[in-house]
């Protein structure tokens, strides 16, 4: 899987990295070039290519400032505007896309025993992703740094289902969800496994737009919790599907990005190219 396109993100990800490391003593293009050993002219390209701006405006997007003044709107211009512009293009709202069904009982006792698992690998914006589906919808989306690592995961949550490596029309629609234009995006249906706790968090996360931030206090108030943080964060640290459901999305207070479970790197190459996107 150590395709061209994985590889150009393993570099765009260790520029991001340099770049907040240093962001106070401002890199210029030929030292952050040099750091993912290509030319300048190479690395500007490449970079633009992926992101559709410039290294220099994408670490905008990623400065404690411009997280603080996401915080600060609370959400409410974004939404506003995603109405006023007829929920068009890539500001629209996860959940006009996204269905979430729970998983009964039956369905996922003694190991998902029940369930007939289709899955497959394929390739992101930001890495080599596992995706799989059941008759119902998408269960699973994990970033596959290494794919028998991936599997296993998904292996673990339901040991005694019955798997089958192949591509479906589910997962082919769910994958849409990486480019630029959502004009043909069908709705996504996903199926998943989840206390009643969890899928209310899950389902919170999908009022997030793109570009949006929003913090665990925040969706705590959401599902009308306002105490739970913890309990919040912990559902958002399950979340199966990478994504799809943006858990990314969700910050500290104090504007810094914090962690996340494929890696804090991915959550900031995510987050910048999602603002960029919305600001072509």
């Amino acid at each position: 899987m150590n395709t061209q396109e994985n590889i150009n993100y393993e570099r765009i990800a260790e520029a991001i990295d340099y770049l907040r490391l240093n962001f106070k003593s401002q890199p210029n293009l030929d030292e952050v070039a040099e750091k993912v050993n290509l030319s300048p002219f190479h690395f500007q390209r490449m970079f633009t290519d992926w992101a559709g701006i410039s290294p220099k405006k994408f670490l905008q997007y990623l400065s404690l400032d411009y997280a603080k003044g996401i915080l600060k709107d609370q959400q409410a211009t974004l939404f506003d505007a995603a109405f006023e512009t007829g929920l068009s293009g890539t500001g629209r709202l996860h959940d006009l896309f996204m269905n979430i069904e729970g998983m009964t009982p039956a369905e996922y006792k003694n190991g998902g025993k029940a369930l007939s698992i289709n899955f497959s690998y394929a390739e992101t914006p930001f890495g080599n992703i596992i995706v799989a589906s059941t008759q119902k919808g998408i269960c699973y989306m994990a970033f596959a740094d290494d794919k028998d690592d991936a599997f296993k995961q998904l292996y673990t949550a339901f040991p005694n289902a019955t798997y089958h490596q192949m591509v479906d029309l589910m997962q082919q629609n769910a994958l849409n969800i990486f480019k630029s234009d959502w004009s043909q995006l069908a709705k996504i249906k996903l199926h998943l496994k989840g206390t009643d706790f969890q899928l209310k968090v899950w389902e919170a996360l999908l009022k997030i737009p793109t570009g949006g931030l929003n913090t665990y206090a925040s969706i705590a108030h959401t599902i009308q919790l306002p105490t739970a943080c913890r309990a919040v964060g912990s559902a958002i640290g399950a979340n199966p599907v990478a994504f799809l459901i943006p858990c990314h999305r969700v910050i500290k207070s104090t504007g810094e990005f914090g962690q996340y479970h494929w890696g804090s790197s991915r959550k900031a190459a995510m987050i910048g190219w999602e603002a960029a996107q919305m600001n072509f």
